[in-house]
């Protein structure tokens, strides 16, 4: 099984590559640090529930379109 945290990680770098934004716009966008998106996307963090809010907001999306992906990807491995 594929470890839950770099799965979402993986998601939100997706995410915020499509919609050309960097670390430092995605942060400002969801009011948090840079270095915390950083830890993000490389699993090295495990985001709250309002985390998932601010980020899916941030990146113009709902959570559970991050979930429903975050549920197909570790199911798949």
């Amino acid at each position: 099984m594929k470890s839950p945290n770099i799965a979402f990680g993986k998601i939100i770098a997706g995410l915020r590559q499509s919609a050309q934004l960097s670390q430092e716009e995605l942060a400002e966008r969801a009011a948090i640090h840079r270095t915390y998106v950083s830890q993000i996307e490389r699993g090295l963090k495990s985001p709250t529930i309002v985390m998932l809010f601010r980020l899916a907001r941030a990146l113009d999306t709902t959570p559970s379109r991050i979930m429903k992906q975050l549920e197909t990807d570790i199911g798949s491995g």
